[in-house]
């Protein structure tokens, strides 16, 4: 007996030193792993400062206006709201039965953008017409269609304007029959 491994009352053998190191082992593999995998997010997800001073552009500008004339998401500071009259148009389709009819305000960046939009009211108008008349009833029937309306008819305005933008547009009554 003494030559023998000790054993259970069962008469299984210890094997407590064998899982032991198993269990240590994947332990072990697991912390290199999480290590390696935050290490890889944060060299690819870092941030990479300039070192490079820039210069300003008329380009830069222009792109940088560009990117300003996205839709407003900020609901708690609505800027000055400019009514727009009710349009009806036909949309584009092939039977050429299906109109629309929009009423719409503008946010405005700047109080002061009010004369020039009085100004430019029938290029606004005609911008507006032109764009919603040459959509189909499957384009600006979905939310993201209506978004997607919002953005197109939003940047055209901006476009033609000097003394501000137009932040966001909202529907105020739309009907498509």
């Amino acid at each position: 007996m003494a030559g023998k491994k000790p054993e259970d009352a069962d008469g299984a053998v210890d094997k407590k030193p064998k899982s032991n190191m198993v269990l240590i082992i994947v332990v072990v593999l697991l912390v290199v792993l999480l290590i390696g995998g935050g290490a890889a997010a944060f060299l690819l997800l870092g941030s990479h400062d300039e070192a490079a001073p820039t210069q300003t552009t008329q380009q830069d500008v222009k792109t940088e206006k560009k990117k300003s004339s996205k839709k407003s998401t900020d609901h708690l500071a609505i800027g000055p709201m400019y009514p727009m009259a009710q349009f009806v148009v036909n949309l584009l389709s092939e039977s050429g039965n299906r109109f629309l009819k929009v009423s719409i305000d503008l946010e405005l960046s700047d109080p002061k953008l009010q004369p020039e939009m009085d100004h430019k009211k029938s290029l606004i108008r005609d911008i507006i017409i032109r764009t919603f008349s040459s959509k189909t009833f499957e384009e600006i029937s979905t939310l993201k269609g209506k978004d997607k309306l919002k953005d197109e008819v939003l940047d055209k305005i901006n476009e033609n304007l000097s003394d501000g933008q137009v932040k966001n547009i909202y529907f105020t009554d739309f009907v498509v029959q």
